[in-house]
């Protein structure tokens, strides 16, 4: 009788002191870094067929295509684990990779309008309308994840769940940040010196 009062303290224990909110946030947080994964993985297979595309335009920029390819084989030479979201520094170089990659196929599609022959490509056409859909999606995607981890964060961080968080190494977890956050950060340099008088 006494074991089975003891099981019983220390479930009502541990379920007041958050560690039943630890279990389901960390499994939330799982499940929104999956789909954030699924959505970069279904913009890097369409890098393939995009670069095809292009090539078909003979007088196509090479240094543009060759700095998407590049940027999507580093983008997917991260080993993308569930363990990832708990390694600041690889999710940072994760999220750089993936940040170099969006970057890279902006500059395709700007270089891309210069060719009113690749404009008129049906295919083409078809192709930049599914990657902007997925943009939007890895958007979605990423802003639940950052709701999920903002849960969980604050959780591992509020007192006294914190201490459950330190004997069960419930560590806070890194979330997406904004590329040039310094420069965003500082304000604009404003000069009306150079105006007309």
């Amino acid at each position: 009788m006494k074991r089975l009062l003891a099981i019983l303290a220390l479930a009502l224990g541990l379920s007041g002191c958050g560690y039943n909110d630890f279990q389901r946030l960390d499994e939330q947080t799982k499940s929104a870094w999956s789909e954030v994964l699924n959505q970069y993985q279904r913009r890097a297979d369409l890098v393939p067929n995009i670069v095809a595309s292009v090539k078909g335009e003979a007088s196509f920029e090479q240094d543009t295509l060759t700095k998407v390819i590049e940027a999507r084989a580093k983008a997917t030479s991260i080993q993308a684990t569930p363990e990832l979201i708990n390694d600041p520094e690889a999710f940072n170089k994760f999220q750089q990779a993936q940040g170099e990659l969006s970057g890279a196929l902006s500059r395709l599609m700007v270089v891309a309008e210069q060719y009113p022959k690749l404009q008129a490509n049906q295919g083409f056409r078809d192709l930049r309308v599914t990657l902007e859909g997925t943009e939007n999606r890895i958007t979605v995607a990423r802003n639940q994840y950052i709701k999920t981890v903002q849960d969980y964060n604050v959780l591992a961080r509020s007192f006294p769940t914190n201490l459950t968080g330190m004997v069960f190494g419930y560590k806070p977890k890194p979330n997406f940040t904004v590329q040039n956050e310094a420069e965003i950060s500082r304000p604009p340099t404003v000069d009306f010196s150079s105006g007309k008088k």
